[in-house]
Parts: C-alpha cells; structure tokens; sequence
C-alpha cells in the first residue's frame, strides 16, 4: 500500500497495492479516532497548556545565552551575571517537573485507550458467530488484540501530542526569531524545500513497511498459537515434523526482522539526509551571521542565541515535513482495529428481544435449511501455511469432509457404524436441506445417521450457533431470532464432541456453568457424572488443575467433568452430541443412569450412537444427506426397513459378536 498526500490536512489518499485503488482516510476515521480520547479530554487540554507552557521555557535558553554574552560577560555585569546563572539552572528544574506531569497525564490516557479499545474489540469478537471463529486464526485475533491496540494508542499517546508540540514549537520558535532578525530567519529558512522532498518520498516506503511489518507479525504470531499449544504441540511431535515447523518460524521470523532493519535503516537514512541539510542552513547562517558580526552589524550574542534557536527549529521543521507520513503511520493500527470492529454481526440480538421465561421445552424446525458457506462473516484472512497453499475456507465441496474445524460435521462419527456405507457419499455443499421435527416438552429426541449427515449441524443450529439459511425454528413458539441470546443460552446446556476445560481449577471450570453454585451442588453435580470419587482421589480435589484444555485428564474424565458442569447448570433443555463417546463400559453404564435421570422432565436431543439411548428416545430422526430420510419410533423405524433398520441390525450383530 502507498500514499501520497491529496490537499491539506483533510484528506490522505492510500493506494492498496494489490487492487490500485484509493482508499481516503478523511475526518470521518480522524473524528472516530478522536472519540476514544473525548473520555480524557480535560487531561489532553492539561497535556497541552503543559506542552506550551514547555515550549516557551526552551525559548528562553536561547535568549539567556545571548544576554549572558552581550549584557553580562562583555559588559561585565557580575550580578546580571549571577541571575542569569540562577535562572539556567532552575530552568531544567521546573522543566523536569513539567515533563513528569506530562508523562502522567500522557500514560493515563493512553493506557485509558488502551483499555476502552481492547474492551470494545474483544466485547466485539464475543458477539460474532462461530462462523467467524472457525475462519480465523487466534494468532492473528491475538496480534489485534495487543500489537495494533498499543499502536492505535500510541497514535493517541504519542503521535497526536507529537503533531500539538512540533506545530507549537515551530510557530513559538519562528515568531522568536522573526522579532530578532528577519533576514536571518529567512536565511536559515532557504534549506526548507530539502526537507520536504525526501521526507515524503521515503514516507511512502516506510507506511508500506509500517504495514507489512503489522500483517508479517500476526502471521508469526499466529503460527505460534497453532504450533506451541497443546493439541498443536502433539500433531507435531507425532508427525515428526519439528525441524519443518522451526524451519517455517525461522523463515517467519526472518521475515518480520528483516522488515525492521530495512523499516530502521531507511529511517536513519532519512534522518541522516535530513542532517546533513540542517548543518547547511547552519553553515549558512553562521557564516551570513560571522560575516556581519566582522563588520560590526550584528553582536556575538545575537549570532548565538540565533543560531542555537535555528538548531531547535530544523527538529521541528523535520517533523513537520513528515508530519503528514508520521501520522498516516500511526492510522495504520486504527484501520486494523477498526477492520474487525466493523465487521457486520451474522448471530446479533433484536432490540425487543425477548426473555425465555417458565420455559416448556417445546422444539420445532419448520423447513430449515443450512449452508456453511453462504452469507455470514468469513472471517479477518484466508489462512497462511507458511510454505504450503494457502487454504481458504471452505464447506464439503467435491466430495471433501472439512471437519468439525471449520465448523461442519466432525469427521469422524462414533455414532454411527463407519462399516456402514450408504449409497451415496455425504459429500456436499448444502449442509442441511428442508429439515422439519418436532420435539414435544420433556421428549428424548435422538440423532442418528452416516458421518457428515448433518447431525452435529442441528446440534449447532438450536442454541443459535449459527443461523439457518432458510426456515426457522421455534423454541416454545418463539421463533430464535425474537429471543435474547443469554436467555437462550441459559436455557440450553450443551455437552459437545470435543470437550474443552479451562487451564483452571476442577472447581472454576464446574462454577463456570454457574458461579454461585454452592460446595454441595458442585459435588451433587459431580457424584450425578459419576467423576466425584475420581476428583477426590487427585490430591487436590476440586482445587486440582487440569492443564491446558484439561490434557491432565483422560478423555473420559474430561467428559464427566463436562457433564457434571451442564447438570450444574441445570437448563430447561439438553444437547448432547457424542456425550459418552469416551467412557468405559462401567463408567458409561453409570453415566446412562445419571442422565436418564437429568432428561427426566427435560427436552433432550440427543446425537445417539448407543442402543440404550435409541431405545429411550421418544422419537429417532435418521438423516442422511442432510437430509430427514426417516423419523418415527424404534419399533416404527424397523418396520419400514429403511436407513433405520440397516444401522440397527449392524449395530445389533457387532454387539452380539462382541458379546460372544
């Protein structure tokens, strides 16, 4: 991306390199800039009467020298002598006094920006849907999150306050040394032209870099978020490809070092081109200045105190020539932050939503279809594998299963017989296509079907994970859409597939389904799960920590642990995908009883992959294709001889075989 600046300080014109098209950056991004420091705007107009009150301090140096020179030391005068020397020496005094304040103020606001801006966007990425976060690396959410938030608040903290002093010195330093000698100052001033020319032809260099060097960053950043954690760290050892991933971080990291030493070495570059002219106009002047001095027009002092005023203007006067880049730079944060902060919610909340109260657990879907890859948010990028392709995200096209990653059906399915073939593959774009059912309060519905049939889609589909393509679905006759969302949530609990625990406490993980809950409803919860003895053997009990995603326990306990925080949470109505997927015929064989007494009352769906399960169910829903092929009773599904039957008879057979 380059810039180039189009008319005075409204408008900056960026030119995106990939599709060469301008992008302005007008008052309407400054103003939205703006309105993260309007909170602090009483201590943003201290910061600035600070900095004109400093400004006019470094004005004075100058003029002591010259005084000290002309009406003291040449004229002799001890006690002028004395005050004068005073004076300089309380000057850095009050000065260093002044510049505490304002690094005070300076750091109270920023860090308030820092904090009003990370608040915003992580309340942001909360309330998108599970689309999003299936289509976005967490390295790059990370790298917003922190990298592009302190950068947007240095833009505020630094660069803005940066623009109110150098504007400020140069108009207090010109004025001063207009009132001494004019011809002088437009002596001095001939050089200006040469800082102009090449602040802003490297400015253009260093915004890309600046840019570049931010998007480089959240790929490393992101790299490591896959590679060093838990899950990430397994699949590498396994597959025995450390040397290739360290080799792929090298050459990230590479990358982004490289752009910071070509980033430093073209600004040191620019500053040293820009010192060579402000030594120019200084040999200019002195030697205009030593001239007159020779010829008696002008006095030492005034040569002095010109000169050492002429050195704290060519600083200024280089900031304000790259003033324009500088803070076109310091944009680059906010158009990050602002990229996902506007990002259009797919999953939002109706303003008269309303609140599920006294619910019955009635569940309708009426004709409800589901595309994973229509419409919704897609998320910040395509994902970067370093040496590899890049992989956009995609849905089950042309006979590929993209997994449960990506926010379709698991690849795999315990549920089901993977002996099992149907006559078609389930591979398709339409997750799911025209499904209708009814689950009447306190019914036991059951999911059952191939792989990829859309099971775990209709799981996803009731606590509004995501939003049908088409149809609705009505909870009690409330269509989803017309219901606040905590008010759902609170009425769903959800056992899932893959179960996640927090690097915490057993006890903090079961108080995250509700956190008041008492000592003895935690272990009511727990005992109901059958993992109560198990907490008690570790050696901490529920103050044990279970490690990065819980990986300190088995997938079986993970899983109780998991139950035992959705009876804790003790909703109106049950998901449970895949709930006792992981557990021993003992554990499992508790665990049934245990919730067959928790749906008791409770409308429950179920994806069932055991006999008992289907059995129980008051009503079995058989997909495939994504599609309702049968639904009915068990005894009702066997007479038909259908999909139904072929599962059963399977499933029947493999446990009699096992039996025996």
């Amino acid at each position: 991306m380059h810039m180039f600046r189009g008319g005075g300080w409204g408008s900056y014109i960026y030119f995106d390199e990939k599709t060469d098209k301008p992008k302005n950056v007008s008052w309407a991004l400054i103003k939205r800039v703006l309105t993260y420091a309007k909170p602090y705007r009483f201590r943003i107009i201290a910061v600035l009467v600070l900095i004109v009150i400093s400004q006019l301090l470094g004005l004075l140096n100058p003029f002591l020298f010259g005084l000290l020179i002309d009406s003291a030391i040449l004229q002799g005068n001890v006690d002028l002598l004395n005050r004068i020397a005073l004076v300089i020496v309380c000057l850095p005094i009050l000065n260093g006094v002044i510049a505490i304040t304002q690094r005070w103020l300076n750091s109270s606001i920023g860090e308030g920006v820092i904090y009003e801006l990370r608040s915003n966007l992580y309340e942001h990425l909360q309330k998108m849907s599970l689309r999003f976060f299936t289509n976005t690396r967490t390295g790059e959410l990370m790298s917003r999150l922190n990298d592009d938030v302190i950068g947007a608040q240095s833009a505020i903290n630094s660069t803005l306050i940066s623009i109110f002093t150098t504007i400020t010195s140069v108009i207090f330093t010109l004025t001063v040394m207009l009132l001494l000698e004019w011809r002088l100052t437009l002596l001095g001033l001939l050089v200006l032209p040469l800082f102009v020319l090449p602040a802003r032809r490297v400015g253009k260099t260093l915004r890309t870099l600046v840019r570049q060097q931010m998007e480089v960053n959240a790929s490393m950043n992101a790299m490591m978020n896959e590679t060093l954690n838990v899950s990430g760290a397994l699949l590498v050892k396994l597959f025995g490809r450390t040397h290739t991933e360290v080799q792929r971080f090298e050459s990230r990291a590479r990358e982004v070092a490289d752009k910071g030493v070509r980033r430093a070495v073209i600004g040191s570059g620019l500053f040293a081109v820009l010192g060579l002219i402000s030594a120019m106009g200084m040999a200019i002047t002195y030697w205009v200045g030593g001239q007159l001095v020779i010829e008696g027009v002008f006095k030492v002092g005034l040569i002095v105190t010109f000169a050492m005023y002429l050195g704290q203007i060519y600083g200024p006067l280089q900031a304000l020539a790259n003033m324009p880049v500088e803070f076109a730079t310091s944009m680059v944060s906010f158009e990050r932050v602002f990229e996902v902060l506007d990002m259009p919610l797919d999953i939002d909340e109706k303003p008269d939503a309303i609140a599920l109260q006294d619910l019955r657990g009635e569940v309708v879907f009426d004709q409800v279809s589901f595309n994973y890859s229509a419409g919704g948010t897609t998320g910040l990028r395509h994902i970067d594998r370093g040496d590899y392709e890049d992989l956009p995200a995609f849905s089950r096209l042309n006979g590929s299963d993209n997994g449960k990653a990506n926010g379709g059906e698991p690849t795999s399915d315990p549920l089901t017989l993977p002996e099992v073939q149907t006559a078609n593959s389930q591979a398709r774009e339409v997750a799911l296509q025209n499904i209708s059912f009814t689950i009447k309060p306190g019914q036991l519905a059951a999911l059952v079907g191939p792989s990829g049939a859309g099971k775990t889609t209709i799981t996803y589909l009731l606590p509004r994970l995501y939003d049908p393509s088409s149809g609705r679905i009505y909870i009690d006759g409330h269509d989803l859409r017309d219901v606040q969302l905590d008010s759902l949530a609170h009425n769903i609990g959800m056992v899932t597939q893959e179960t996640y625990l927090f690097h915490d406490t057993v006890r903090m993980n079961l108080l995250y389904a509700k956190p008041d809950a008492t000592q003895a409803e935690i272990e009511a919860a727990a005992r109901a799960a059958n993992i109560h003895d198990f907490i008690m053997g570790l050696k901490d009990g529920y103050d044990t920590i279970v490690g990065e995603r819980g990986y300190r326990l088995s997938g079986g306990e993970k899983q109780r642990i998991a139950i035992a925080r959705v009876i804790l949470k003790d909703p109106r109505i049950l998901v449970l995908d895949e709930a006792t997927s992981h557990l021993d015929s003992q554990s499992e064989a508790l665990i049934q009883a245990a919730l067959e007494r928790v749906m008791s009352g409770r409308t429950s769906l179920v994806i069932a992959h055991r006999l008992s399960t289907i059995l129980k169910a008051n009503i079995i829903l058989v997909l495939d294709r994504g599609q309702i092929v049968e639904q009915g009773t068990h005894s009702e599904l066997l007479a038909h001889g259908g999909l139904y039957a072929t599962l059963y008879e399977t499933q029947f057979n493999r446990e009699r075989e096992i039996a025996i």
